[in-house]
């Protein structure tokens, strides 16, 4: 059976958090769509056509690996909206912790009843990657730290070119 999933978030930038739950999605699905949320209230660090390309950079051998089609695509309105219009029918959520269950539950109970056509599966972090979020990488890379060790290669050096660095 093809299913298709939805995997939304800002992705700025990518992390090693986001290719963990990436590359667990991708054994679940034929087609992963990974939905890079657009919001004009929002300033972000990279565009969404950069942080696209980091996305196929990064993710794509991980859906080869695993012969999953894997798409990116950009959104302004509601993730609900955003699936129905891939035609997902599983939105694919990260939990690092019980905060992020917390919230993610509420979510899941939003979009449900939106879209009661599209199941939310949860897939948790692997331990090495809990701790990471975007916006710390984005906070550590501004600040001068090391951040190879929570983004893929390509993100670190673009985050050392954003900020001067070689």
């Amino acid at each position: 059976m093809i299913r298709t999933a939805l995997y939304a978030g800002s992705f700025d930038p990518v992390t090693n958090g986001h290719l963990d739950v990436i590359r667990q999605a991708c054994r679940l699905v034929s087609n992963l769509v990974i939905a890079i949320g657009v919001h004009p209230g929002k300033a972000p660090m990279f565009s969404p056509d950069e942080r696209a390309e980091l996305l196929r950079a990064t993710c794509g051998p991980l859906a080869q690996a695993e012969s999953t089609e894997l798409t990116i695509v950009t959104f302004d309105d509601l993730a609900v909206t955003a699936a129905r219009r891939v035609g997902a029918s599983v939105f694919i959520r990260g939990l690092r912790d019980g905060t992020d269950l917390d919230y993610e539950m509420q979510l899941a109970g939003m979009n449900g009843a939106m879209a009661p056509e599209v199941q939310t599966v949860f897939l948790p972090a692997s331990t090495g990657v809990r701790p990471i979020t975007a916006t710390l990488v984005r906070q550590i890379a501004a600040m001068g730290g090391d951040v190879s060790p929570f983004v893929p290669p390509a993100v670190a050096e673009r985050l050392n070119q954003r900020f001067g660095r070689s």
